[in-house]
């Protein structure tokens, strides 16, 4: 093989496996159909993927969907677990949840208090402070 029939034949070689580079990012790049991360995906989707994924279609494509509780009462529920197991970090996002979904920030103070008695007052005095901030940041 001649040395200008080599190059050629490099040159040609290059110009096709750029084109395919260019083809396989073409197929894999986010098309205008493709919806935004989750919420889930964004927190955790990285690390853990397949938990965001539960999150996403059974925590709240299913059991937040299910037509026993209104999504309110599901709300409330959540709150109320969340005192209880003094969790300030998901207590926060559900509280702006909850009041999304109808309930009153009378109705948080109660539970909160309510709560003072069977999970313990320190958890009540936790989660009175984060009502603040959820009341606060309106």
């Amino acid at each position: 093989m001649s040395k200008k029939t080599r190059n050629l034949f490099v040159a040609a070689m290059l110009l096709l496996a750029g084109s395919a580079s260019t083809m396989a990012g073409a197929q894999t790049a986010p098309t205008p159909d493709d919806k935004p991360p989750s919420r889930a995906q964004q927190l955790m989707g990285d690390v853990a993927p397949k938990l965001a994924e539960l999150t996403d279609e059974v925590l709240l494509g299913d059991v937040w969907e299910r037509p026993g509780l209104a999504k309110r009462d599901r709300s409330l529920i959540t709150v109320a677990a969340l005192i209880a197991l003094n969790r300030p970090e998901q207590l926060r996002s559900h509280m702006r949840l909850a009041r999304q979904n109808g309930v009153t920030e009378a109705e948080l103070v109660e539970t909160i208090t309510q709560l003072a008695f069977y999970a313990g007052w320190p958890n009540a005095i936790a989660a009175v402070g984060i009502a603040r901030e959820v009341f606060q940041s309106k």
